[in-house]
């Protein structure tokens, strides 16, 4: 290990340490101050969230898009406050943290014996709730991009497998996908960013033409895994609400002749399903993602 990875990790516990020792008053209003100055201050990206609002609620008044996505980005520095905690996150937390609605459909899925796909997005604390799915007995794996920088992998991924988290690289994924699935794991896809050809797919989110991933709905079909849509959301009074909704109707045509048609359904399937889940909750969506750039054949 270099110099400077033991530098940073250091760095990271120290910080840490300092933050969690904070009232939970001072660390919101840290995280509130980082979005704002992401926001108003260095503006990266706000063009692109108030873009993003005017095609999603073309009705809404420029005030409230733009109170949206200053909450948004609100939202997002209390996710980097709280990363900073996950070196003292346990089970004996949990219940302080957070909220959890309808585990019996993850453990109905599970009893399957066929593992379970969680339909993933980005809202409120993803990272706190997969580690807080890890602390209640779930055996977790994500797909997820790696940083080109180790050192960011080493601090950002470390922390989340201390928790329990296994990932999954999406180059050549299926394999380790089904591997997972094999052993009555939960493999979570996150649906909400654009995703082109050849692995996307040409969907509408919130009416507008735009391209998401068939990775889900082709990992579905091949294996009969249910799907169930797997969201958080930060309440007023700080805590988190992790919800597990029914498992989502699965493909139901045999005739291979309509397999492309199927994969494309479901992914719609899903994308909608999405984005009625933003819809109540749209100020904790990540609104600085680029989300409908053309789809190109």
């Amino acid at each position: 290990m270099s110099f400077m990875h033991v530098w940073i990790g250091r760095f990271f516990k120290c910080l840490s340490f300092l933050i969690a020792s904070l009232p939970a008053q001072v660390r919101a209003a840290l995280g509130d101050f980082i979005g704002l100055l992401w926001f108003d201050v260095l503006r990266i990206r706000r063009r692109v969230a108030l873009e993003n609002l005017r095609r999603a609620f073309p009705d809404w008044s420029e005030a409230h898009r733009e109170s949206t996505a200053r909450w948004s980005l609100r939202h997002m520095g209390r996710n980097l406050v709280e990363y900073t905690l996950f070196p003292f996150y346990d089970e004996t937390d949990v219940a302080r943290c957070f909220e959890i609605h309808g585990r019996e459909h993850v453990e109905n899925a599970l009893a399957l014996g066929k593992g379970c796909l969680f339909l993933g997005m980005h809202l409120g604390n993803g990272d706190f709730a997969i580690a807080t799915c890890s602390r209640i007995g779930l055996s977790m794996n994500l797909i997820s991009k790696l940083f080109k920088a180790r050192w960011l992998n080493d601090l950002w991924f470390g922390m989340r497998r201390k928790h329990g988290t296994r990932f999954i690289a999406p180059e050549k994924s299926t394999f380790e996908i089904l591997k997972a699935l094999k052993r009555n794991e939960i493999v979570i896809f996150v649906l909400d960013q654009f995703m082109g050809p050849p692995v996307g797919v040409r969907t509408r989110f919130f009416g507008h033409e735009t391209g998401t991933a068939l990775g889900l709905a082709l990992i579905a079909e091949r294996t009969g895994a249910p799907v169930i849509p797997s969201y958080t959301f930060r309440k007023p009074d700080g805590r988190h609400v992790l919800v597990f909704e029914a498992p989502l109707p699965g493909l139901s045509a045999p005739d291979e002749s309509l397999r492309k048609e199927n994969i494309a359904r479901m992914t719609q399937a899903y994308t909608d399903k999405i984005e009625s889940i933003v819809r109540k909750h749209p100020e904790q969506w990540m609104w600085i993602h680029r989300r409908w750039k053309e789809f190109r054949d």
